[in-house]
């Protein structure tokens, strides 16, 4: 955590040594107050000298407003300083997540990411708002305290030696106790989001199989996982708070007890007594300050520790040392003898891949379930680099080029269609920001999906639900596909996005989008036959491997596994 805040506080450092100095300058104010008081008393009560009372009295609340005054000024500060850093540890994390591929997305969750960008940060907050405010008063007032202490009174010092140490002991058992604690409450506080999460998103099937009753049984466990533990941290606390109060009240006592003896044998006057137990008492409560700051460290540090593993992931998907631009934007897309499997997998999901995807033509891809489809695709915008071979696009290895670079001429639409929260234009500018609304209806209209926006309340700036859940799946497809149009790509990725439509609208979309990317590399996964007949080329894969490439009339007079394909949906006659 020190690392890490020695990283995200530079920028904030300035302010950080103005709080310092203010507080330093609150600590010394506070450290004087009791000696004023104590000449008030030996001065002016004992004596009866009335004006040497108003006039110190006026010095002591005249240090008391300053004091006041530095000590507002100094948490105005700490608390910029601390939302600034929670603010920027934010923006850190969401950065290095974009950068994410899928093995670091698998790797950490999306559930263990939200609570990292939310809670783990928001520990860090706190105690960098804490550490600012109680790390540089709690020191200067502890040894100011007891210097100033035993100027007091020496004989009343020793006390000093068995109070303190007696504190610090129960500090280090707190910190020994509750850092593991601490440690386990994060990761439950993941597994309790990863549950929570999958029983919103999941709602419909967990109806729909009747098992809302069990869901609810399997959150019961986590959340009382999560609360047996918070229970063990706060019985830590319910012990250490009273036992300091305990000690900080057993200390007074004996300073009265033994001070008053020598207040009445004359050795100590009766104002030092009394400044003696004002500085006890600060000592003390700049010990408990510091019981305070460890109480805040153990869960910061666990928390920091989580932050750091996340800053610290290089994905495996980065940008190259030295990007290659292409000389021209083609949109060929080669396969030259690509074998890719995934991370920990035995057998390779693709193998010795080598073809060539041509603009201005249109590519198929089909095969089994499993057969590596969809995983192809993502080789194309390099969500994946493959194992071995390389995959070119415009002649350009996309290892070799810039990610923006490379994303920016590739119009993806993904299996499981995605909408944001916004509006139908907000999702359809996605790609291209500054597209018009005559660019917005055209798109629309080429994704046969026209007529059902046109009808919705606002048309282009009808309301969309996060993930498009507001309407249909066709409807969902339809705006994606419209969504890649508006981008203009010069290579169109479409992962099996027909399947919730009907027959005459897939027919009608596939003839329009034909016409409307003639001059692009079209790349389309699907399961259905129908979709991908009229295609140029089609690709068969079957295990990983590409075991026929051609029309839909040559596949089905040379290519056995095609055949095969084709008498599953249409039976032994289409065959």
């Amino acid at each position: 955590m020190i690392r890490l805040l020695r990283r995200f506080l530079r920028p904030y450092t300035r302010r950080v040594v103005l709080v310092v100095v203010l507080l330093a300058a609150q600590a010394l104010g506070n450290l004087y107050l009791p000696n004023l008081n104590a000449e008030i008393v030996n001065n002016g009560v004992v004596t009866g000298d009335l004006g040497y009372i108003w006039r110190t009295g006026a010095v002591m609340l005249g240090v008391a407003l300053l004091t006041g005054v530095i000590s507002i000024v100094a948490v105005y500060f700490a608390s910029q300083v601390a939302m600034g850093t929670g603010a920027d540890l934010r923006a850190a994390v969401f950065a290095r997540v974009q950068t994410f591929s899928a093995p670091e997305m698998q790797r950490f969750g999306t559930p263990s990411l939200v609570t990292r960008n939310t809670n783990d940060v928001q520990q860090i907050q706190i105690f960098v708002q804490a550490a600012l405010t109680l790390i540089v008063i709690a020191p200067i007032t502890a040894v100011g305290g007891v210097i100033l202490a035993i100027r007091e009174s020496s004989q009343l010092s020793v006390l000093l030696a068995v109070a303190v140490p007696a504190m610090l002991l129960l500090i280090a058992a707190v910190v020994v106790a509750i850092v593991p604690q601490f440690r386990t409450m994060q990761v439950k506080i993941d597994r309790i989001n990863q549950v929570l999460r999958e029983q919103i998103t999941g709602v419909r099937v967990i109806r729909a199989f009747v098992r809302t009753r069990t869901e609810g049984e399997r959150f019961g466990e986590a959340n009382a996982d999560l609360t047996a533990t918070t229970l063990r941290v706060n019985r830590i606390f319910a012990l250490a708070v009273p036992s300091v109060m305990l000690l900080m009240n057993l200390s007074s006592v004996a300073v009265l007890w033994f001070g008053g003896k020598l207040v009445a044998d004359g050795s100590l006057p009766i104002g030092n007594l009394i400044a003696f137990l004002s500085y006890i008492l600060q000592i003390l409560i700049s010990v408990m300050m510091a019981v305070m700051l460890t109480i805040l460290l153990p869960r910061a540090s666990a928390s920091g520790e989580r932050i750091g593993e996340v800053l610290d992931t290089v994905p495996a998907v980065g940008e190259p040392e030295r990007p290659v631009r292409p000389r021209s934007r083609t949109g060929l897309v080669e396969f030259d003898h690509v074998t890719f499997g995934y991370p920990g997998s035995e057998l390779p999901v693709l193998r010795e891949l080598e073809f060539a995807l041509l603009p201005g033509r249109t590519s198929g891809i089909i095969g089994g379930t499993g057969s590596g489809k969809t995983t192809l695709l993502n080789l194309i915008p390099r969500f994946f680099d493959p194992s071995e071979g390389s995959v070119l696009l415009d002649g350009v290895d996309v290892r070799e080029q810039e990610l923006e670079q490379l994303w920016s001429g590739i119009g993806l639409v993904p299996q499981a269609s995605f909408l944001f929260r916004g509006t139908v234009a907000t999702n359809l500018r996605l790609g291209r920001p500054d597209a018009t609304d005559a660019d917005l209806w055209h798109a629309l209209e080429v994704a046969q999906a026209r007529d059902f926006v046109a009808a919705m309340p606002g048309g282009l700036d009808a309301p969309i639900d996060q993930g498009g859940t507001n309407v249909s799946g066709g409807q969902r497809q339809r705006l994606s596909i419209a969504r890649a149009l508006v981008k203009r790509p010069r290579v169109y990725l479409l992962d099996d996005c027909f399947s919730a439509l009907d027959a005459a609208t897939d027919a009608r979309l596939r003839a329009a989008l034909r016409a409307e990317t003639s001059a692009a590399t079209v790349v389309v996964v699907s399961q259905r036959v129908s979709t991908l007949m009229d295609a140029d080329t089609i690709l068969v894969l079957d295990e990983g491997r590409v075991v026929g490439t051609g029309s839909h009339e040559e596949l089905l007079a040379r290519c056995t596994a095609y055949r095969e394909i084709v008498e599953s949906q249409y039976g032994e006659e289409a065959a």
